[in-house]
């Protein structure tokens, strides 16, 4: 998906996702239309080192820990694979990481070195949304749903369905006033009625989830 054609296709996937199931055409109506803004200039191995961090921790204070792992390297952006292999550890413990979080971190890098970590977003542009799942998730610490985030909001990939994900199950339940909870399962097969838009789907499910 390219940026410059984004915008028009999200106008295509609300459309598309009102006619297929009157539950999304329902979401459209009350949240409006679809406002997710992939980030388009981050590189998969930046987005990798994110989401690491911000992994079972409040947003608050996920991202000032991201910051302050940031602010580490003075000079650049983004800290290089070999920026942050020559981290200390306690450097990188001064940031607020724990020792888990370390070595998933060190792992990235490593694996941006050998290839499997893509350090530019031409190197998996063309691949598959599975490939770029079986791809990534050999990374220590990396699993299908961070690789879906990443598909989502940095590669801009509009039909993946985080079926995993709590947010857009309980979305849901809630927009369709289950009394029991929806299985990964069950809601994939739903999901099927919104191809090729699941992650505008899996937005509008979010919001749902938000709501009052």
């Amino acid at each position: 998906m390219s940026r410059s054609t984004y915008a028009a296709q999200l106008v295509l996937a609300e459309k598309h996702l009102g006619k297929a199931d009157p539950l999304m055409r329902r979401l459209i109506r009350a949240h409006g239309p679809c406002e997710l803004q992939p980030h388009w200039r981050r590189s998969p191995y930046a987005a990798l080192v994110q989401a690491v961090v911000y992994q079972q921790l409040n947003g608050k204070v996920a991202g000032k820990i991201f910051e302050r792992f940031v602010d580490l390297f003075p000079g650049a952006s983004f800290p290089t694979p070999a920026q942050v292999l020559a981290a200390s550890d306690e450097a990188l413990r001064s940031a607020g990481l724990s020792r888990q979080k370390m070595a998933y971190i060190r792992d990235i890098a490593l694996q941006a070195h050998a290839g499997v970590v893509p350090l530019k977003r031409a190197a998996i542009a063309r691949s598959s949304d599975e490939a770029i799942i079986e791809r990534i998730t050999q990374v220590k610490g990396i699993g299908r749903w961070t690789v879906e985030m990443l598909l989502i909001f940095t590669l801009g990939r509009l039909d993946v369905l985080p079926i995993d994900d709590y947010g857009v199950r309980k979305g849901y339940v809630q927009a369709t006033d289950r009394d029991t909870p929806v299985s990964p399962r069950e809601l994939r097969d739903i999901g099927e009625r919104w191809a090729p838009y699941r992650s505008v789907a899996a937005w509008y499910l979010w919001r749902a989830a938000d709501a009052p």
